[in-house]
């Protein structure tokens, strides 16, 4: 197979050389398109167009026949023949073409006697040759690992990785529409920060040489994001890449994508209402129905979604009132007494919310399939949330959750500037005790917040889980360009 593959490179190579010692541009500069792909097979038998893409399937019979050639969005059967093409084109296209090779091609469009719709070539003019071919079972390339590394293999081979890439792209568009037709506004905020802050999560480091200092790539941009709403700007949004030093699976990349917003004077409920909205429409603007299927299950996002009280649902799966443990080893002897989970369960896990949430992931929320609204949180999971005004021990947070997986999360934010300097205080030392995923005290956040925010309630989700669920994707890498190999 490998010296197969060289000997068609030589050939390929040689032809190149040839070309180029008669004078031929192997590799034009442009091209004088009329129509895509998809405008010219709207045309009426008659139209005359220029189309252009990539050759992806040859048929030659002596003196005419037929190829195909594709863009991302279509394809279109071109029909070659000696009564169209002088005999000198005519050997040039059959000699000198290959499969891969990108051409344009001017003529007019009509119907075959199968009711194929065609171009007529008067002429074809090779653009750009492709060195190697394609891979001999491009048609619906298999091997996953060639998928993520060579991509545009994967998008000249399957409509499905087309449908995914071109679907992303209209739903970061929809994104944006929607929430500039919301009264958001769109800003930007750094990558490279100073403070590990804004999730839990264990982030990557770096030195920044000019300033001799050590700085961390973005794990969420909640922060800065509120240090904008204190400057004044009522609602706002950043589509954000965010990177996690964390492990590997298929709903977990260290490089993705989120989007977060926030709005000043709403809490949480309002959100649930923009949120539900903005799904809804969602699935209506890209699969044109509130029911998808995804991986054999039907999911149902119409009307208003089921709710479920976080606190109240660990309270009967647990038998007992868990938020008056005061801390871990509290709350694992509980849990172990009543014989629920086993101490060697919790190895590893050093923090009382640590705990709560593993309990949490493996009696509820793995059992929650259709949309669910999980609200009223335990105050010490989420150290930048709003504290319930009729308990402290409660968080005004939702989930929106589906399939055991989270598609978004929202608070009503924490603007009180002492209550949240105690708060990253008490995640700091937790990080100096060895807790890699607690925040660190962010000094710039803090005099944001002591100099005044209004009330707001802030909302982030992934987009590429977004993706999965909404093309049907089994694992993250098949909604994700170039995700990292190893």
């Amino acid at each position: 197979m490998e010296q197969q593959l060289s000997n068609e490179i030589d050939v390929r190579r040689n032809k190149i050389e040839t070309l180029k010692k008669e004078g031929v541009i192997v590799y034009k500069d442009k091209f004088e398109r009329t129509h895509k792909i998809s405008e010219a097979r709207k045309l009426s038998d008659g139209e005359k167009v220029k189309v252009c893409g990539r050759m992806v399937f040859r048929r030659v019979m002596g003196k005419f026949g037929f190829m195909q050639i594709r863009d991302l969005e279509d394809k279109i059967q071109v029909s070659v023949g000696i009564n169209e093409l002088n005999d000198v084109d005519y050997d040039f296209y059959k000699k000198m073409i290959d499969i891969g090779d990108f051409v344009g091609v001017e003529g007019e469009i009509y119907h075959t006697q199968t009711g194929e719709i065609t171009v007529k070539a008067y002429s074809v003019t090779l653009l750009s040759k492709a060195l190697r071919p394609l891979p001999e079972k491009f048609h619906g390339l298999v091997d996953q690992e060639a998928k993520y590394r060579q991509r545009y293999l994967d998008l000249i081979s399957n409509q499905t990785a087309r449908d995914v890439f071109l679907g992303r792209s209209k739903v970061l568009t929809f994104i944006r529409k929607f929430l500039g037709e919301n009264g958001f506004l769109e800003v930007e905020t750094p990558i490279l920060q100073s403070a590990v802050c804004g999730a839990s999560a264990k982030p990557f480091m770096t030195h920044h040489n000019a300033l001799d200092k050590q700085c961390n790539l973005r794990i969420a941009p909640e922060t800065y994001l509120k240090q904008v709403i204190a400057g004044g700007f009522d609602r706002v949004f950043e589509v954000a890449k965010c990177f996690r030093n964390e492990g590997m699976d298929t709903q977990h990349l260290q490089e993705f994508t989120m989007v977060e917003w926030y709005a000043s004077y709403w809490n949480f409920e309002d959100n649930i209402r923009l949120y539900t909205k903005f799904i809804q429409e969602l699935l209506m603007e890209v699969k044109g129905s509130l029911e998808i299927e995804y991986q054999g299950q039907k999911l149902d996002f119409s009307g208003e979604w089921k709710r479920i009280n976080y606190v109240e649902e660990m309270q009967k799966v647990l038998g007992f009132d868990f938020l008056k443990c005061e801390t871990r080893d509290e709350l694992v002897t509980e849990v172990v007494n009543r014989k629920l989970f086993t101490a060697s369960d919790f190895d590893g896990i050093n923090t009382l919310g640590g705990v709560i949430d593993y309990i949490y992931k493996r009696k509820i929320r793995e059992n929650i399939i259709q949309p669910t609204i999980l609200y009223n949180y335990p105050a010490c999971l989420i150290p930048l949330a709003r504290r319930n005004d009729k308990n402290n021990k409660i968080i005004d947070v939702f989930q929106v959750l589906c399939m055991g997986s989270e598609l978004c999360k929202a608070y009503s934010e924490l603007v009180d500037p002492i209550v949240q300097r105690e708060e990253l205080e008490k995640q700091a030392r937790a990080k100096l005790g060895g807790d890699d995923e607690a925040m660190e005290l962010d000094e710039d956040f803090v005099l944001a917040m002591e100099h005044g925010m209004p009330p707001i309630s802030g909302l982030g989700f992934g987009v590429d889980r977004l993706m999965m669920f909404l093309f049907n994707q089994e694992s993250i890498r098949d909604v994700v360009l170039f995700p990292l190999m190893k």
